[in-house]
């Protein structure tokens, strides 16, 4: 068991990485991963050739499941519902990781695959990011391969043409990032519209106490964003899944994380996540 555990481990990382893009939850990554290690644990896979791609082919079969599972309690259509973030320090993603958020997996990116159907998303997360063939794909969503490969097609063109490419360069972003909370820290609506891109998407996550936000253009924004002065006092520079963001917790109270998607140095699309349920699962200190 000891040596079928180390070669756990090694998979560990693109396992996690898998089920966080599925499911956008760190924790329901995580017993996701855990349900794989017990279904390797209780299988004979002495003729399993390729480790990984049948520990792939599992836990995308855990979170196709828990994806259906979620979507069947639905009753209605949500509001805005953000995926849980990933804060590394403003300087530098940690090594460890680096595998969950391969590919530049940004919190926009995620919101989008949450507007997926379960097969679609297991299709395209699975092929376009971890290039499991559609010949595995089929019989985890019950289709031939040709229709896998329809899946990921359609999911691949709904993801391209509601998804922003952010700025390459991650230090421009940074000053960005920097111009707005020194403009929201100084009330100055101006320097506020300056950096705001004029058609600027704001998404604001609450929870179930209160009204999710979806405000678009940047005079309303600023607006909102002078409101936030005293509390971006309380703001410091993170990365948010490898992106320019805020973590503002006055008194180590933690109050919101928003992330940034800059492009042509403006910000194009603001995530904020304020559900205080929520932020009190997260580690915030990690930023």
């Amino acid at each position: 068991m000891d040596g079928l555990a180390e070669r756990f481990e090694a998979h560990r990382g693109q396992l996690r990485a898998v089920a966080y893009r599925m499911l956008g939850s760190l924790s329901e990554a995580d017993d996701a991963v855990q349900e794989t290690w017990l279904r390797l644990s209780r299988t004979d896979t002495s003729d399993v050739r390729n480790l990984g791609a049948w520990l792939t082919t599992v836990v995308g079969r855990i979170c196709l499941d828990l994806l259906r599972s979620r979507t069947a309690r639905r009753e209605e259509p949500l509001d805005v519902r953000l995926p849980d973030p990933v804060l590394s320090p403003a300087d530098g993603v940690d090594p460890e990781q680096e595998a969950l958020l391969a590919d530049s997996v940004g919190l926009a990116m995620l919101v989008v695959l949450d507007t997926l159907q379960p097969a679609e998303r297991l299709a395209f997360v699975l092929h376009d990011t971890f290039a499991v063939p559609f010949d595995d794909i089929g019989p985890i969503v019950g289709r031939s391969a040709d229709a896998a490969k329809m899946l990921a097609s359609r999911a691949r063109r709904r993801v391209q043409a509601a998804t922003t490419v952010p700025d390459a360069d991650l230090p421009r972003q940074r000053e960005v990032a920097d111009a707005f909370l020194a403009a929201a820290r100084a009330g100055d609506f101006d320097a506020l519209v300056a950096v705001l891109d004029p058609d600027v998407l704001l998404r604001g996550d609450h929870g179930a106490r209160q009204a999710s936000e979806l405000i678009r253009g940047a005079h309303r924004v600023a607006e909102g964003a002078i409101r936030f002065a005293e509390a971006a006092r309380h703001s410091r520079p993170v990365l948010v899944n490898g992106a320019p963001g805020l973590v503002t917790a006055p008194d180590g109270r933690p109050l919101s994380v928003m992330a940034f998607t800059i492009r042509g140095g403006r910000i194009v699309e603001i995530d904020i996540l304020a559900d205080p349920d929520r932020l009190a699962r997260l580690d915030l200190t990690a930023g």
